[in-house]
């Protein structure tokens, strides 16, 4: 049996984190006892103080276990704090040093959404793959550039760490640790009586491109609003370089350094990006979606959209129209 350490880390923590992980690992291991006569999980909540308050005081949670208490754990599980990073950061000091300790000592981590900062600022993350929620990606890799972020993946793990995408994702990485430590089986079983999505892999059908403008290159940001502004129109790159003054070869360098994209991935993103919205909201039909955006061939349209949003341009379409959404009433 895996003790399992819930952190409650101090600040407006996401109790929707802390207290599915505990209804969902629980009850993974009452169906494992009707399957094999055994538990799987020693669950703990771990805190700094008793009883643990957000800062809101919107809740109290009262831990199992101090930080100190816990001698050995088999996996941490960090929530998601919501508030300034750095402020975050300051006020989870004790916590950080004790997932370092820990991890040094055997320990697999398992961050939630934006939770991750805790586990980036311990610096076992150095080097790995790991995910946050879509719209961190950017502030994360800004911070920890050392991070190979992959913020279209749900959930990745590298070498005992576990991270997951934005909000309810994390109830795919509980799916995906209780798959790797009870087997399939009972990871379906789980999935089916809450409900949950198994097996989901990217988080780029639901998120939102909205440029990567966290830089201070003044000519970038010119072209950046050049391509947003003009996006359905034909154009080069060597006529971006041309109209902005400067060697291709030397905007390419600094567009790719200010943006982390090419200036046709930019390009590409906000196109998509244009279309997803028309998908929602327009009667439109995928060609004429594809005229207005910017493209004439079909599949190249098709593959594009695909690469970045997740799903073709009709699946997106049947998802997200929100001119066709079904209820029922009494």
């Amino acid at each position: 049996m895996r003790h399992v350490s819930i952190l409650i880390p101090n600040g407006q923590f996401s109790i929707v984190n802390i207290a599915g992980a505990f209804q969902i690992l629980e009850a993974a291991n009452g169906m494992n006892v009707k399957r094999k006569g055994q538990e799987l999980f020693e669950l703990e909540f771990v805190s700094t103080g008793r009883p643990s308050k957000d800062v809101l005081g919107l809740y109290t949670v009262n831990p199992t276990k101090l930080i100190g208490e816990i001698k050995n754990t088999d996996l941490i599980i960090v929530p998601a704090v919501h508030a300034s990073i750095d402020i975050v950061l300051e006020n989870n000091r004790d916590i950080i040093e004790w997932i370092l300790d820990h991890y040094k000592k055997g320990a697999e981590v398992a961050s939630f959404c934006i939770g991750i900062y805790l586990v980036a600022e311990t610096g076992i993350l150095d080097g790995k793959i790991c995910s946050t929620h879509w719209a961190h990606a950017e502030k994360l890799k800004a911070r920890f550039p050392k991070l190979k972020v992959k913020d279209e993946n749900f959930i990745t793990e590298d070498d005992g760490i576990y991270t997951s995408g934005g909000a309810y994702a994390f109830t795919n990485l509980i799916l995906y640790l209780i798959e790797k430590f009870g087997g399939r089986t009972l990871a379906i079983e789980v999935a089916k009586n809450f409900m949950i999505d198994i097996d989901k892999g990217t988080q780029s059908t639901f998120s939102i491109f909205n440029g990567q403008k966290n830089h201070k290159d003044r000519l970038v940001l010119k072209v950046q609003n050049f391509i947003e502004t003009n996006f359905e129109n034909k154009f080069t790159v060597d006529e971006l370089a041309s109209d902005h003054s400067i060697v291709r070869r030397t905007l390419e360098r600094r567009f790719k350094k200010a943006t982390a994209n090419s200036i046709n991935e930019y390009l590409q993103r906000v196109r998509v990006e244009a279309a997803k919205k028309q998908l929602e909201q327009d009667r439109k039909t995928i060609n004429e979606v594809m005229f207005d955006v910017g493209y004439n061939d079909g599949k190249a349209f098709r593959d594009v959209f695909r690469k970045h949003a997740g799903l073709t341009p009709i699946e997106y379409r049947q998802k997200y129209d929100n001119t066709s959404i079904a209820f029922s009433r009494n």
